[in-house]
């Protein structure tokens, strides 16, 4: 029934995920080779994303600023747009867009990789040389998405602070007691918290999804649907959830 096999898929994207943060948590996932091989895909990862996304992101920051605050400067509002734009820009724009670019960048092409090793029989080689394949070739992909992604959101979103005080106030000093002030009502304990278990949340999502719809679909079975597009479908649902959790915490 298609009921079942929904569940059944989504059970199986559990077990793998739980999987994989397990050997995620054991130091023998990090010694020897095991070591070199997780440090070259976090390098490959982060190095080939993060100075274009950087570059993008300050780029939208500065139009965006721009046109929030010459309107907010129309309408009598100055006082309330830069406490907007952290809220929209920093708080909810930068880390889903780290998200998507890591998703199109790394960890999709990452699943169909890894569907490609399983109909080459690279896997059950791997299996029958006594190597096992979930940490050899799938926990260095995970890990380099969940970096990646964290890195990102954490850089774009420092630029974007910067970027935001500066078309504001320009290079005086004078500024930035006030800018800090207003940076620290925006993000008060419970919204960082929030912040940041939104974004470890979306880095994980982007990272397991793709991987885990690889490896818990048959790769001969003949469905609509390719692993490749039921991992980004998943992702996709579990972005939104995420997203909609946070907004009725920090909202409602």
């Amino acid at each position: 029934m298609p009921v079942a096999r929904w569940l059944g898929g989504w059970w199986r994207v559990a077990q793998f995920s739980a999987s994989m943060l397990s050997l995620a948590a054991s130091p023998a996932s990090y010694r020897g080779e095991q070591r070199r091989i997780v440090a070259h895909h976090l390098v490959a990862g982060t190095g080939s994303a993060l100075l274009w996304f950087t570059l993008v992101a300050a780029l939208a920051t500065l139009v965006i600023t721009r046109i929030v605050l010459v309107t907010a400067i129309s309408y009598g509002l100055s006082r309330y747009a830069l406490e907007m734009l952290i809220r929209v820009l920093v708080l909810e724009l930068i880390p889903l867009a780290a998200a998507f670019f890591v998703a199109v960048q790394f960890a999709l092409p990452a699943g169909t990789e890894i569907v490609q090793l399983r109909r080459r029989g690279q896997f059950a080689a791997q299996q029958a040389a006594g190597i096992d394949p979930l940490r050899r070739e799938l926990l260095p992909r995970a890990l380099a998405g969940v970096f990646t992604v964290l890195m990102l959101a954490s850089t774009a979103g420092v630029v974007a602070l910067v970027l935001a005080y500066l078309v504001a106030h320009g290079f005086s000093p004078w500024g930035l007691a006030g800018y800090t002030r207003t940076v620290g009502h925006v993000m008060s304990p419970a919204v960082a918290l929030v912040f940041a278990l939104k974004t470890l949340l979306f880095s994980l999502a982007v990272a397991l999804m793709p991987l885990a719809s690889a490896m818990a679909d048959a790769p001969a079975r003949r469905v609509r649907a390719g692993p490749e597009l039921r991992g980004l479908i998943r992702m996709l649902a579990v972005m939104v959830l995420i997203e909609l959790g946070s907004l009725m915490v920090n909202y409602l």
